[in-house]
């Protein structure tokens, strides 16, 4: 049983995505950033102390892939890892000053596309589009 072009719309969802990866993989590169790495700073510096686990799951990103992106991240002195006080096997993740700089840096870019996409929707539409887009990710994994 086919669908009608009309009724096909993983491509127009993807193509949203493609859109606004490669408009934000653009305006990070001055900050010389991936959308991976400023994702997980921007998620640091909301929780910061976050683990590795529990930062993958926020970034929508596998744990291993995160741990990629740590490792460069710290190679570069953006973050900071330590031992937590309780559980020595896990390491808190935190933010240092030159990590906070590049966020404030690359966020001011990353900002303007978040405010393009607002600005061509009404508050109510943005609202729906969220709720249709939770709808659609819910429809995608029933099973």
């Amino acid at each position: 049983m086919g669908m009608t072009a009309g009724e096909r719309l993983g491509l127009d969802i993807k193509r949203a995505e493609q859109a606004l990866m490669a408009a934000k993989s653009a305006a990070l590169k001055d900050a010389d950033l991936t959308v991976a790495q400023y994702a997980a700073l921007l998620a640091l510096s909301a929780s910061p102390g976050i683990s590795g686990a529990a930062l993958a799951r926020e970034c929508l990103v596998t744990p291993q892939a995160m741990a990629g992106v740590l490792k460069h991240l710290e190679e570069r002195g953006l973050i900071a890892r330590s031992a937590h006080p309780y559980h020595q096997k896990m390491l808190e993740t935190r933010l240092t000053e030159a990590g906070t700089e590049t966020l404030r840096r690359a966020d001011e870019r990353a900002v303007r596309i978040e405010r393009r996409i607002a600005d061509a929707l009404t508050p109510g539409e943005r609202d729906t589009l969220r709720d249709l887009l939770a709808r659609c990710v819910t429809a995608i994994r029933a099973d």
